[in-house]
């Protein structure tokens, strides 16, 4: 049996005055799960975002979200939709229930369920403790998890969030990438992000968008093939010199980062990381660390770019 399409967009495109934002955009979602929508600042990721919750009007093409189109049955399709924009629409002289309790009735609830949905949001979002606090009075992290409380309150089945960790600290980024995993256990999650880090530690599938185009659909094990790793962070206790470093077959460019630390540049036909360790037990160099790291997002999407240009 075949799966039912939760949120199709057909032929999408958009035009701020002569500048086409997105371009001929398609794409459907038939199951639930966390979706990572990756590209540069300026890409049109926001702009498709948008578009899905109704926020804005498109040129060209057509958004069904659970069969309802968003622009012929706004009402019917925003009430199945939990948006939480980049920059999250909080009332910060309001308390926390406050807050919620408007945003339920604003997805025009009935206002016997509204109590059990505030509680499980909530509870949902780890921001119980702090129903009574006024939310200009919460952490960052925890104003993202108030936004987000709110974007849950119906009980959506689509839920799109538009850099929903941006500008939280370390500490917050882990607890509300939890938050979005557990969002995602029985929901459709729409989660954009410029951050390839993002999209691996949270995303079941990638979508990318670069220029307003898709250039890249697939799983996460499928976009790691591109992702290839070309340069090696090495710690030892007793660093050679740049020179000695680049004398190992491969390196071709050293990074001094202090006088334990540094970036191996290399080519990635070589198998170099033997090469280092082998080169460290010879000289004595005493390697603490080795760490493998991986392609930018520009360097990505040059290859993705590249493969479908046939060159």
């Amino acid at each position: 049996m075949k799966n039912k399409i939760i949120v199709s967009v057909e032929n999408l495109s958009h035009k701020y005055s002569a500048e086409w934002a997105v371009k001929d955009v398609s794409f459907e979602i038939c199951n639930t799960g966390i979706l990572g929508l990756l590209g540069s600042n300026g890409a049109g990721k926001s702009t498709i975002m948008n578009i899905m919750c109704g926020v804005l009007n498109q040129t060209v093409g057509d958004v069904l979200i659970n069969g309802e189109n968003i622009r012929k049955n706004p009402v019917q399709a925003k009430q199945q939709i939990g948006f939480l924009p980049q920059l999250a629409p909080l009332y910060k002289d309001h308390t926390v229930d406050e807050y919620l309790i408007h945003c339920a009735y604003l997805r025009m609830m009935n206002p016997d369920d509204i109590p059990a949905a505030l509680k499980r949001v909530k509870k949902e979002t780890g921001i119980t403790q702090f129903s009574d606090r006024l939310i200009r009075n919460l952490s960052g992290g925890f104003q993202q998890r108030t936004g987000i409380a709110g974007a849950l309150i119906h009980n959506p089945k689509v839920v799109v969030l538009d850099e929903p960790t941006n500008g939280l600290d370390p500490v917050q980024i882990v607890e509300v990438r939890k938050i979005i995993k557990n969002i995602g256990k029985d929901r459709v999650v729409i989660f954009s992000t410029h951050i390839l880090s993002e999209v691996k530690a949270i995303c079941d599938d990638i979508k990318m968008i670069e220029d307003g185009k898709l250039v890249f659909s697939g799983t996460v094990d499928e976009f790691n093939d591109y992702i290839e790793p070309n340069s090696i962070l090495v710690s030892m206790e007793d660093l050679p010199s740049m020179g000695e470093l680049m004398e190992i077959e491969g390196i071709s460019k050293v990074e001094m980062i202090n006088d334990r630390k540094a970036r191996l540049e290399f080519t990635t036909s070589q198998e170099v990381t033997e090469l280092i360790i082998a080169a460290s037990v010879k000289n004595n160099w005493r390697l603490r660390e080795i760490t493998v790291e991986r392609s930018s997002l520009d360097d990505v999407f040059a290859k993705i770019a590249k493969d479908q240009n046939g060159n």
